[in-house]
């Protein structure tokens, strides 16, 4: 690494940490940050104004889980533990149905609104009280985290607790990628060995089912067995989600010394998402292609959300620290500047989350149900800690 590129890494640390602390936990403190009912609001327009009371249970994990991150880092504002623990006691006091399936969203004041056949409401409060188990030196939410754990593969292991899909039978790659994420943080607080066999199996599903060497692509579906579905569904890639998978197994390959074998599944797996969604006329990635490069049916195919942006900065900087191969110091850099070029709205705060094609806005709410203080405040924080310690 030269001098201009250590230089550019300094730069970008120090504008991630400023810009956490600064920016991004602030307009979701003032805006988000429901000091009535507990909990955060997503649903804001560009300046704050709160759109829809409606509140993502997704989003109270998560929430729980950035300020619990954030505030243990060195000057953290005192009142994000508080709000935390804010967000997961929503989460306790509302959120979780008599059947022990979550709900999806509820109303500012916890009465249900709709439940949905995923688990990822449960990934994301494990995570929580995880990290807050962490942050508060609280043991018992380190057992609830695991409790939690335990619970998500019970409803995915008993038939038909979670409806299907789709009557054809497959597999899909969100939940598999998801639980290696959710194990890192729960292990955090616990030796069970319940949840390293489960990131194992992760990790052995994506090798066996979903990682397709003919396409040189992670699958979003496929079929028990990993067969290949030759249907619009079938063939979908998502940029985001795969790269995203690439960086998370590259996280269990360092606690385990940079175990050779993942570092190289991780780093081919970010590979192959960079040439399929990097967009070389534009910039930025891109949300869908399809594997055989029929037009994807996804409305936003063609659009870049701020999420994969977030994950491609993530990504490049794990696989340069696995590798030392330079070519993710270009992949960081393009990932970076297009984020800050495009992403950052420097009148109001946060960062736009939906562009258009060719970067300009396609609508300037800075939250709704899925985006909100979660993949950006994440990216911040890790992005940093691995700028600083590859510096």
């Amino acid at each position: 690494m030269n001098t201009e590129q250590r230089n550019f890494l300094s730069t970008c640390t120090e504008q991630y940490k400023a810009d956490l602390k600064g920016n991004i936990l602030p307009f979701w403190m003032k805006f988000g940050y429901d000091r009535r009912h507990g909990g955060v609001y997503t649903c804001v327009d560009r300046d704050g104004t709160l759109m829809d009371t409606t509140k993502s249970v997704w989003f109270q994990g998560r929430f729980g889980y950035i300020m619990s991150k954030a505030s243990q880092l060195p000057g953290a504002d005192p009142e994000w533990i508080a709000a935390a623990k804010s967000a997961i006691d929503f989460i306790e006091k509302y959120c979780i149905d008599a059947d022990g399936h979550m709900f999806f969203t509820v109303t500012e004041d916890g009465r249900p609104i709709q439940k949905r056949r995923y688990v990822f409401s449960e990934c994301f409060a494990a995570m929580a009280m995880a990290q807050y188990a962490l942050a508060a030196s609280d043991p018992v939410y380190a057992d609830k985290s695991v409790a939690m754990f335990k619970n998500i593969l019970r409803m995915l292991n008993t038939p038909g607790f979670l409806p299907p899909k789709t009557l054809v039978p497959g597999r899909g790659h969100s939940i598999t990628m998801m639980l290696i994420n959710v194990g890192q943080v729960v292990r955090q607080v616990s030796q069970d060995p319940v949840i390293e066999e489960r990131m194992d199996q992760s990790i052995s599903e994506l090798a066996r089912y979903f990682m397709h060497p003919e396409f040189k692509t992670i699958l979003e579906s496929v079929g028990p067995e990993g067969e290949f579905m030759d249907t619009c569904a079938g063939r979908t890639i998502n940029p985001g989600h795969c790269i995203e998978t690439g960086w998370f197994i590259l996280d269990v390959a360092r606690r385990r010394g940079w175990d050779k074998q993942l570092v190289e599944m991780g780093t081919t797996i970010i590979d192959w998402a960079w040439a399929w969604g990097w967009d070389e006329q534009y910039g930025g990635m891109i949300n869908f292609r399809d594997c055989r490069n029929f037009p994807p049916q996804d409305y936003s195919q063609d659009m870049k959300f701020w999420w994969p942006q977030c994950e491609a900065i993530i990504a490049a900087l794990y696989a340069y620290k696995a590798t030392g191969d330079e070519k993710y110091l270009d992949m960081h850099r393009k990932s970076h500047e297009y984020a800050y070029s495009h992403l950052r709205d420097t009148e109001y705060g946060e960062w736009y989350g939906y562009l258009h094609r060719d970067g300009t806005v396609a609508q300037p709410a800075k939250g709704n149900l899925f985006k909100g203080p979660f993949h950006i405040p994440r990216m911040m924080m890790v992005a940093s800690e691995l700028c600083d310690e590859i510096l």
